[in-house]
């Protein structure tokens, strides 16, 4: 991708922020810090990679995608309404009663996720499931797992990773949110995951590290895990938690909580400061 075709992922990831805020804002409740921080490989994902189509969600050959970190939907759902699977007015119902964008991924009611999630570590599983079976039947989509890092002291991912390696899932791309902060406070001193790549690495994975907001990274990372034979591909990207609003980054007080009237309004104007002069450099 050229310049210009980079700027225009990160214009779109603004407003994936921009819904994602909106959602919880509305909801009164939701998982905001973490959905900031992966919005820039959500947008890739979506925008730039992904073999899919919002008016056939359910097709076969489709890629498929997990968000095994479940809880993070504000930035998910804004992605598929931008996207085009259902309209963008819908993240105002997020959280409400009968609306279909619950707090979790609900791969029943809602047009284009491929599973439902919440449990920590059971995305990263059914991903393995996901990809195995397209290797049995001899399919060539591939299938993306993004994951939080507090999500890897669950020792049911280790089993999955150790499965993921032992089929030769070349198939499989995990992506690691690794934002450094967990509900708890910091995921080093929580239960420390590091080194998060060599856990990877002798697990059997191709690992590679990047700046999770730099979609020129992001990209060589995604044309990188698609060249790899033999063996599941890991993207470790090293983000910040609640990326692009002042008063959430890397602050793990928002981690699931949603702003106030007076809070929602620095947000705002936070991201679309940050649309604005994207958009001016064009």
């Amino acid at each position: 991708m050229n310049d210009t075709q980079l700027r225009q992922l990160a214009i779109q990831a603004c407003k994936v922020r921009l819904g994602a805020v909106k959602a919880v804002y509305s909801a009164k409740s939701g998982h905001p810090g973490g959905s900031l921080s992966a919005a820039d490989i959500f947008t890739y994902l979506y925008f730039a990679k992904l073999r899919a189509d919002p008016k056939n969600p359910k097709d076969e050959s489709r890629d498929r995608f997990v968000l095994s970190k479940g809880h993070c939907t504000p930035a998910y759902y804004s992605t598929l309404a931008h996207r085009g699977y259902f309209p963008v007015e819908e993240l105002d119902n997020f959280r409400q009663v009968g609306s279909m964008l619950q707090g979790h991924p609900d791969m029943k009611g809602i047009p284009g996720v491929d599973m439902s999630t919440g449990s920590l570590g059971q995305g990263i599983s059914t991903a393995c499931g996901m990809a195995l079976a397209g290797k049995l039947g001899g399919k060539d989509y591939r299938v993306y797992a993004l994951m939080g890092d507090g999500e890897h002291q669950e020792g049911q991912v280790w089993e999955a990773a150790m499965f993921a390696a032992h089929n030769k899932l070349d198939n499989l791309c995990v992506i690691v949110d690794s934002n450094g902060l967990q509900i708890d406070g910091k995921v080093s001193e929580v239960c420390s995951i590091e080194p998060i790549d060599k856990k990877y690495e002798g697990f059997g994975f191709h690992v590679i590290e990047i700046d999770g907001h730099d979609f020129a990274q992001i990209e060589a990372a995604f044309a990188e895990a698609e060249t790899t034979k033999g063996q599941p591909t890991v993207i470790v990207a090293r983000t910040h938690k609640g990326k692009g609003v002042s008063f959430m980054e890397d602050n793990a007080a928002w981690h699931g909580a949603a702003p106030n009237d007076e809070q929602y309004k620095v947000a705002v104007h936070d991201l679309n400061k940050i649309l604005t002069d994207l958009e001016v450099a064009k």
